[in-house]
Formats: C-alpha cells, sequence, structure tokens
C-alpha cells in the first residue's frame, strides 16, 4: 500500500520584547536560575497580570505580513494543567478568539534533485506566556525549577495539515524563522529555545480524504531534527500499520541521541485542558488606527521583494522564494545584482536578467553552501556583496570560466580577500585569465586532434563521449582557462571538416 504523509506544524516564537508578556520582568536569556520572576510571574497572591503592548504589536506584524485577519476584539483563555515549571496552575492562552486568523506562507525547497514550490496555510496565531523550566541536572536526584521563563511572551504560530514531507515541513520552519526575524519580533534563536516547533504528524492511503491518528512530537529546535524526528515517526506509523497495529494519539519527544522518538504522554484534547476565560484580563481591542500604525512601521515584506525578483529581475518564483526566506539574503542579493549593474551595465532587459540570474545562482549555490559548512548568516560573509558581483562580471565578460570561478571565491573565503576589486587582483596574481585568442585556441585544437586520432574517429562513428573527451584534453592542455565556448565551437568546426 502507499502511504501519504501528512503535517501541520505549531511554532513556538518567543516575542522580543524587553519584559514578559503580563509583567515588568525582564526576558534576557542567561540570567542566574530564578532572578528574573517576579511577583506576578510567581503567581503570589494578589497579583494581577497587566498586557504587555508590544507583545500584541509583534502579533500584529506577523498577522499583516502572512496577510491575516486581525481580529478587533480577541479574549485571554486559562489553559489548566498542572506541571510543577506552571507556579499558577493554568496557562494564560488564547482558544476560541485568537489574535491572529488565517494567513499563508510561501515556501520553496528542493526535494530528489527536483525544485518544488508551495503556499502553506495558516490556521491562527495567538498569544501566550510560557511556562518554567525543570532542571533534572547536578541536583543530586532531585528536580529544580527555574522560573525565568515564567511568563515569557509567544507566538503560538499554527498550520494548517497542509504539509507533505518532512523536506517540505522544514521549508515552511525556515520561511516562517526567515519571517519573525525579518519582522524583528523573534531573535530566532532556536539553541536557547526562542523558536521551537511542534510537529504533527500523520499517515493516511493515498487517495483517503479522512485524516489519520496523530501524534505530536514536541520542542524541536533544530531544522535538521524536525526532518529526522518526522522521517522517523512517518516510518514507525507505517510500520505500525502494515504489521496489525492502530497509532494512537499521543505527544512524543525526539531522541536525537537514538535518533527516534518516544511516547511522552497521551495526547489531550482541548476540553482536556478546561479552558474558560480569564477573569483577570479584560478582552484584547485592537482598533483599526493600532493596526494601521503597526503597518506603517513595517519594513519591505518578503512577499513584495518576491514580486519585484520575479517582475523585475525575471527569475522563477522558486528563486525568487529562496532569496526571500532571508532579510539578509534579499538584501545581499539586491546589493550584487545592483553592483553588477554598475560594473557593467545591461544593454537591454533580457541581459539585465541574465544578470540577475547569474548572481541568483551564485547566491543561492556557491555563497550559500560556503555558509552552511562554515556555519556562519550572510552577513558575516567574508565575500561581500560587491566583492561577489565584480567576480560574477569577470564570467560574463570572458574574463574567467565558471571554473576558474570557484577557485578565485575560494581564494576570497579563505584569505578574507579585502577591497571590491579582490577578484581582478586574485585572477591577475595567479595568472588565471581565459585564454579566449582564437588563434592560440585554435593552435591547441589542432595538436590535441593530432594527439588523439581515436577520439576523432569515434566521433565521427557516431559517439558524442568522445566530443567531451577531446574538450577535457584542450582544456587540459590549456589549464582549464581556454573559454570553453570557443573551444566547442572550434572542435565542431574542424570535426565536421
Amino acid at each position: 500500500m502507499k502511504w501519504e504523509v501528512v503535517i501541520g506544524l505549531e511554532t513556538h516564537a518567543q516575542l522580543a520584547t524587553r519584559s514578559k508578556i503580563f509583567s515588568g520582568a525582564a526576558t534576557a536569556f542567561g540570567a542566574a536560575p530564578n532572578t528574573q520572576a517576579c511577583p506576578v510571574d510567581l503567581a503570589l497572591p494578589g497579583v494581577l497580570p497587566v498586557m504587555n503592548r508590544a507583545a500584541v504589536d509583534c502579533a500584529i506584524r506577523l498577522g499583516l505580513a502572512i496577510g491575516a485577519d486581525i481580529a478587533p476584539r480577541s479574549v485571554f483563555a486559562r489553559k489548566n494543567y498542572f506541571y510543577p515549571d506552571l507556579p499558577k496552575g493554568y496557562q494564560i492562552s488564547q482558544y476560541e478568539i485568537p489574535v491572529v486568523m488565517g494567513g499563508s506562507l510561501a515556501i520553496a525547497w528542493d526535494e530528489g534533485g527536483e525544485q518544488h514550490e508551495k503556499t502553506v496555510h495558516l490556521t491562527r496565531a495567538h498569544l501566550e506566556e510560557d511556562a518554567g523550566k525543570s532542571l533534572h541536572e547536578d541536583f543530586h536526584g532531585m528536580t529544580g525549577i527555574d522560573l525565568n521563563r515564567a511568563g515569557t511572551p509567544l507566538l503560538e504560530i499554527v498550520t494548517e495539515p497542509d504539509m507533505r514531507s518532512a523536506k517540505e515541513a522544514v521549508a515552511y520552519a525556515k520561511a516562517l524563522h526567515g519571517l519573525v526575524v525579518w519582522l524583528g519580533i523573534c531573535d530566532g534563536n532556536m539553541q536557547e529555545g526562542s523558536f521551537r516547533c511542534d510537529a504533527n504528524v500523520s499517515v493516511r492511503p493515498f487517495g483517503e480524504e479522512k485524516l489519520g491518528t496523530r501524534s505530536e512530537i514536541k520542542n524541536l529546535n533544530s531544522f535538521r531534527f524536525l526532518e529526522r524526528a518526522i522521517d522517523y515517526e512517518v516510518r514507525r506509523q507505517i510500520e505500525l500499520i502494515e504489521d496489525g497495529g492502530k497509532v494512537v494519539q499521543e505527544t512524543r519527544l525526539y531522541d536525537p541521541d537514538r535518533d527516534e522518538t518516544r511516547s511522552m504522554r497521551s495526547k489531550e484534547d482541548a476540553h482536556d485542558y478546561r479552558y474558560f476565560p480569564d477573569p483577570d484580563l479584560p478582552p484584547l481591542v485592537i482598533a483599526p488606527e493600532w493596526v494601521e500604525a503597526v503597518r506603517g512601521s513595517l519594513p519591505p515584506l518578503p512577499a513584495t521583494l518576491r514580486m519585484r525578483f520575479v517582475d523585475e529581475y525575471g527569475l522563477s518564483g522558486y528563486d525568487a522564494t529562496t532569496l526571500t526566506a532571508s532579510r539578509d539574503v534579499a538584501d545581499y542579493f539586491d546589493k550584487v545584482v545592483g553592483t553588477m549593474a554598475g560594473i557593467a551595465p545591461a544593454a537591454s532587459q533580457d541581459a539585465a536578467r541574465s544578470q540577475a540570474k547569474a548572481a541568483a545562482n551564485w547566491v543561492m549555490g556557491d555563497l550559500a553552501a560556503a555558509l552552511n559548512r562554515d556555519g556562519i548568516d550572510v552577513d558575516a560573509s567574508p565575500v561581500g556583496a560587491e566583492q561577489l558581483a565584480l567576480l560574477v562580471c569577470r564570467i560574463q565578460d570572458g574574463t574567467i570560466s565558471g571554473k576558474i570561478a570557484r577557485e578565485v571565491f575560494q581564494a576570497m573565503w579563505s584569505e578574507r580577500a579585502a577591497g571590491d576589486d579582490a577578484a581582478d587582483r586574485i585572477i591577475e596574481s595567479r595568472g588565471l585569465k581565459q585564454i579566449s585568442d582564437t588563434g592560440a585556441i585554435e593552435a591547441i585544437v589542432d595538436t590535441v586532434l593530432a594527439a588523439n586520432p581515436k577520439s576523432v574517429e569515434e566521433f565521427r562513428a557516431g559517439k558524442d563521449k568522445a566530443f567531451n573527451a577531446l574538450v577535457g584534453q584542450v582544456m587540459k592542455a590549456t589549464k582549464g582557462k581556454a573559454n570553453p565556448q570557443q573551444v566547442n565551437d572550434l572542435l565542431r568546426r574542424k570535426l565536421a571538416g
């Protein structure tokens, strides 16, 4: 039987406010345990929560960015459950009327060598407070409680069950991560718990409309763990069903050391939490003027830039979506294209779009690979946008080949070469200029043809691989410096004669 995977994500983004959602206590990471928990966070008798306006601003910013509806009136509720790190015995959250409703997010990913694009629909995003943290280490067999996180403002962002593979889910998580950082509402630090995902995973036979029983994998704090946890859970559920068993609705945890999920507790339904409106908090009323004020403070949004990259630069939807997944990457790419236009003004729109596509390929290809390899962000790239622009221009004007350009790029990267003219200096100092003199290349082609009569005979007998072998011999003779297009043209002309 063939199975279809169904995935929905719930993401908790810690909001970038200086104080907590219902108190004035600080939210800075790394403080000594229980030094940032005030009487409100500790739920001492007689205290009352007060809404943090900055947290609401953050929620509105996200809602506007994803094209969602902002509720003019929303309600806070008490979500009742009993954990040692939950001082009140309930969590203040939103249930029936969240502050953000609906919306969507465009994603792009590569799977099996194929490029994919999709729009993921969101159900809601609601404000809530975080719980504290249980500490199990170095307490002589006991558990300690740190309430510094208690009351930290969170925005829980919930998708529809729209995703159909682990890679698709990771693409969404990365796009959402990039967006909340882009908007300045979350620092996105996954190691510190500022951005963490819960994955709801189920499987069903292909063609079936009814959803299967889902398991929820909690607190995944890296994209790699998210992908591995979903892949494991999918395999587990399929094997369980095919062996005659049944998937039970439950909450599971992912163990990265064993690369497996394990049961944590049975999955609660909404009625298990006994939601009811919090009597200490009035309804949250968001006037249209408030929404418009937030709208006016927004930076250029990914959707706007994506549309411009498609319309102005002629990029595909996949390229535009990938380049706008991060504000820093989008700015870097835009600067590369702008610098290239200054170095070598395009004679036509087609030429300008060719420049933009070449820049996009380098930003998404070699640059992205180097950043991932070294674990750094684009704003810390050793190769600046102006430097990369000159390098791409030198490929386009025939100064160097694409292969040599990669050698130059690695030199720029490893040597931390300074100056916008770094590419030209490295090309000159290492003698890497491409040979474009037709006479010089023709002489080498003649020598290679004379030295390889068997390959010539095989090509004329219809074996295309022989042609590639001849090209390789010419490039070897020129140490990779010959203009590849000229080599191809000369070889074909001489072989046809």
